[in-house]
């Protein structure tokens, strides 16, 4: 069975680059590939036509432009009831936390969860700076090849929250350097990242997309059923050591942090680091 690719997606772009191996480009150079609802929305289009397509082994997710993605788009207005929903959440339109944390629950926990447990190996193929929520976009993926210029930071602390929503910190990064991250806003070197185990490969900027299809070519040559097997063996140990629940936690502290900002600013996030961040950038 082949999937069917949508040709009015706007935010992303969907191509077969080397046989057996599905690539899912971001489209939205011009704004980093921030990413709103529509860009969520579409790459889980993406994401299961690539699943769904019998002659596709590995899927790669790639970026347009310098910059992998900067995180979320804070002037993102989208009405979440326009776009399909995947997950159990609802009354989205709500007053107050109820609405709002049923939102980011679907469009950033449901989705990110439900890629991490594709059956089919996933590639983040990352250059220049991930940011925040585009954490969101890589970590859920099973191996990430980036380019030596590629950094990773999330620096929301400086906003009052624990960190963007997909919570796995520690179980990318490990204990001691997520709370670096989080505690400092730094950006993370891919050389640093790959010592630490959250990357698979740090390659030249300018061999990223070879190095990368290279891989994806290599993995495809083996059976789909034990790609399979072997991917959900790791994830069940993951799970095992509590990562669905650690990360369900996070969230709900995530909340915390937000409803005291609205307490006490007014608004999600602490509006003086806006200019912490920029400080520091």
């Amino acid at each position: 069975m082949q999937g069917e690719v949508d040709p009015t997606w706007t935010r992303v772009r969907y191509d077969l680059p080397v046989e057996r191996v599905a690539r899912i480009t971001l489209a939205r150079a011009e704004a980093a590939n921030a990413q709103d609802y529509l860009m969520l929305s579409e790459l889980n289009e993406a994401l299961d036509v690539a699943a769904r397509d019998d002659t596709v082994r590995v899927i790669v997710l790639a970026a347009d432009g310098k910059h992998f993605s900067s995180g979320h788009d804070l002037r993102d207005r989208t009405d979440i009831g326009d776009l399909p929903t995947v997950g159990v959440q609802c009354h989205f339109d709500a007053d107050g936390a109820e609405g709002y944390m049923a939102r980011e629950a679907e469009m950033y926990v449901n989705l990110c969860w439900r890629w991490r447990n594709i059956a089919k190996p996933t590639i983040a193929s990352v250059q220049g700076k991930v940011i925040a929520g585009g954490l969101m976009l890589v970590w859920p993926m099973d191996l990430i090849v980036c380019a030596d210029d590629a950094t990773f930071s999330d620096p929301v602390v400086a906003f009052g929250v624990n960190g963007h929503e997909y919570f796995v910190h520690p179980y990318e990064l490990g204990g001691r350097l997520a709370k670096d991250m989080l505690f400092t806003g730094r950006a993370i070197s891919a050389e640093e990242a790959e010592r630490h185990g959250m990357v698979s490969r740090v390659v030249p900027r300018a061999e990223l997309e070879a190095e990368t299809l290279a891989l994806a070519a290599h993995i495809a040559k083996r059976p789909m059923f034990g790609l399979t097997l072997a991917k959900q063996s790791v994830n069940n140990s993951l799970d095992a050591m509590g990562m669905y629940t650690a990360l369900q936690s996070a969230f709900g502290l995530h909340h915390v942090g937000h409803s005291h900002n609205r307490l006490v600013h007014g608004s999600l996030v602490d509006p003086d680091g806006i200019d912490v961040i920029r400080s520091e950038a």
